[in-house]
């Protein structure tokens, strides 16, 4: 997809972008298919902050997307292609054969008219289908990957993003995700063929900070501004270095940026066959 750039008719127009929404069909979201979310702002049940710089945002609807899609062997055509503001990629609004309407996951170079079709046997994998990894040939791309079979699609669900099916071994396939890492899935796991759209959108420059406000972020303030009661690295005069610290600290001060987070002894670290930073390196 597209993004569309303006002249500069003002300081937050110059070098800022804008999705061109060339691909979008419909307008207004199925009524029978949202829902009203209420913006948390980063707090939890008793109104403590517990995830930083965020806010309320501008009002949204959220959009029920299909992610098991578990309506097997039952044709739909899609109806409409529609933007969807919680997320990246765009969502396709299907009809089924008995009138049943749903939201899922669009991926790129999927049309009004075309069918798609979800089922637990071994079908031809065409662009849109929905089946388990292993009836999916070995090479093709795909999204919207299941973890645990049965409970939906939990990974590849960004815009522009597809997993590459390596190889088949055993009761596990070898994908390739978008990060480079490769990693074990159990065949009976689903996941849909193809690409997800709207790739362009990681170009879009916001150009102000009011747009980021729209999203829901709240302005970030470096620590070493701060005071040091506020932060680790808060304190001294004027644009004052971090101290004798040995690297970055978060507020909470423990250590950051290049520390990885991962836990050890995960039990899913066997699944993993390459990892992403091993991946980088080469």
């Amino acid at each position: 997809m597209a993004i569309r750039v303006y002249k500069p008719t003002t300081p937050g127009r110059r070098r800022s972008s804008v999705d061109a929404f060339k691909d979008v069909t419909k307008t207004k979201p199925e009524k029978s298919l949202i829902q009203i979310i209420k913006p948390r702002a980063g707090r939890n049940n008793q109104g403590k902050l517990t995830v930083r710089h965020k806010s309320g945002g501008a009002k949204k609807f959220y959009r029920l997307v299909d992610f098991k899609r578990q309506r097997f062997d039952v044709p739909a055509e899609v109806k409409a292609i529609e933007y969807d503001p919680n997320r990246g990629p765009r969502v396709a609004l299907i009809e089924y054969e008995d009138g049943v309407k749903s939201y899922i996951l669009c991926p790129e170079g999927l049309k009004v008219g075309d069918q798609v079709l979800s089922s637990d046997k071994a079908i031809e994998a065409k662009l849109g289908h929905r089946l388990q990894l292993k009836y999916i040939p070995v090479g093709l791309f795909v999204y919207n990957v299941e973890l645990t079979p049965g409970k939906g699609g939990q990974l590849v669900r960004g815009a522009g993003l597809a997993a590459q099916f390596l190889a088949l071994d055993g009761e596990y396939v070898h994908l390739k995700m978008p990060s480079g890492e490769i990693r074990k899935v159990s065949a009976k796991c689903a996941a849909t063929v193809g690409t997800l759209g709207n790739a362009d959108r990681r170009l879009i420059r916001w150009g102000k900070a009011g747009r980021r406000r729209h999203q829901g972020h709240r302005p970030v303030v470096k620590g070493k501004n701060m005071n040091p009661v506020d932060h680790p690295h808060g304190g001294g005069e004027g644009h004052s270095p971090i101290g004798q610290r040995r690297g970055p600290q978060t507020v909470y001060g423990k250590t950051a940026l290049g520390v990885r987070t991962r836990n050890k002894k995960k039990w899913t670290n066997k699944l993993i066959v390459r990892s992403r930073h091993k991946a980088k390196k080469k």
